[in-house]
């Protein structure tokens, strides 16, 4: 890592593709980079400052590789995460059963880490909603029995990502 002090570790999970790569350019860089996309290997790591009730605060983001080939390297970044993002394409059923994987792993070995689920891809539905393979409602009720927040986000359009 850099020399700077992270005040909060925060860790990106999903299956490969989901975007969380795009999520985090979007929430540190404002910016959404069009592909096409190389996929992460291991970990990205960067900080983003910010200010939180009057006080300055660092989040040091890792985003991990989705690859199953990655995974268990991936438990090596979670390990002491305060927050975790876990990503589930909302065009892809494949990838909200990966977000409950993900979940499980958290649950287990990272009790006190406070999980976000977040949909992404959310400007596909706009144009079609037909591609939505992802029911809302049984999201949410999967997010209420795990007590986690839900969001769903564009990283094209910026929706929810502030979030």
């Amino acid at each position: 890592m850099s020399g700077q002090r992270v005040d909060a570790k925060v860790v990106m999970l999903g299956k490969e593709y989901v975007g969380k790569t795009s999520l985090v350019e979007r929430y540190v860089h404002n910016r959404f980079l069009v592909g096409p996309y190389q996929n992460t290997i291991g970990a990205a790591f960067v900080a983003k400052v910010m200010s939180v009730g009057g006080q300055t605060v660092t989040l040091g983001i890792w985003d991990t590789a989705g690859s199953e080939r990655y995974e268990a390297m991936s438990r090596i970044y979670y390990r002491g995460a305060k927050a975790a993002i876990v990503c589930y394409d909302l065009t892809d059923s494949s990838s909200f059963q990966r977000a409950k994987f993900w979940v499980n792993e958290l649950q287990n070995f990272e009790e006190n880490c406070r999980i976000y689920l977040c949909g992404t891809k959310s400007d596909l539905l706009d144009e079609d909603r037909r591609r939505r393979e992802i029911d809302f409602h049984d999201v949410q009720d999967y997010a209420d029995e795990i007590k986690a927040e839900l969001f769903e986000t564009s990283s094209k359009t910026g929706q929810n990502v502030g979030e």
